[in-house]
């Protein structure tokens, strides 16, 4: 059974055990429906959000940007009659392709990511390339108005090429890679030495500062 159909039960439920869940359930659904009036709450929830969850103010305000940049590509793509979904998914692995040599597949499993969120488990470095990637594609979009998918194809792998230079002068000079297996997750948790890791996994964030 999905979440939603979990939620379902939970209400359906007489017991009075049930009663804070629900209470929970139509706070949370309160607060959606301020933030689809108000769309700054929705802002100021993911924030707090971020926060909570140990991300830096440095990566948030990396985060939303990207979600910025992200949000004027798909509405771009959508203008220019790419299908949502499968064509949105189709051009964002030739984005991540180009300049990583990953598609999102690829790059989730080197991360070990099952769910989560790809965008969420990239470093700075990554955030940065990838907004580079799709701030290109989409300013590309609206100067050449692509029709035809072989065309946003194109579009797309321009977009990445202009992260992948970035990302290769960017590692020459540093001599530090970009593409990480280094998830958020593990990287927070390498900045709390009071959680207890395991050997394997202290040993991979210990490879990854290296």
């Amino acid at each position: 059974m999905d979440l939603k159909g979990i939620f379902r039960i939970i209400q359906s439920i007489p017991s009075k055990k049930a009663e804070p869940f629900k209470r929970w359930l139509a706070q949370v659904g309160a607060e959606r429906i301020h933030q689809m009036q108000d769309p700054e709450l929705g802002i100021q929830q993911s924030l707090q959000d971020y926060k909570r969850l140990g991300y830096s103010d440095n990566w948030i305000n990396q985060r939303l940007k990207s979600i910025e940049i992200r949000k004027d590509l798909t509405d771009q793509w959508k203008a220019h009659g790419v299908e949502e979904g499968t064509g949105y998914a189709t051009l964002t692995d030739i984005i991540y392709y180009t300049w990583a040599g990953l598609t999102a597949r690829e790059y989730k499993h080197l991360k070990g990511l099952k769910q989560e969120n790809l965008r969420d488990n990239m470093t700075n470095e990554e955030l940065v390339m990838n907004m580079l990637a799709e701030l290109t594609t989409s300013n590309i979009t609206k100067e050449e108005h692509p029709e035809t998918m072989s065309e946003h194809a194109r579009v797309a792998e321009r977009g990445g090429s202009v992260a992948k230079v970035a990302k290769e002068a960017f590692e020459k000079q540093t001599g530090k890679k970009v593409v990480s297996s280094m998830s958020m997750k593990r990287y927070i948790a390498s900045q709390q030495p009071e959680l207890e890791l395991g050997t394997d996994e202290a040993a991979e964030i210990d490879g990854q500062k290296e």
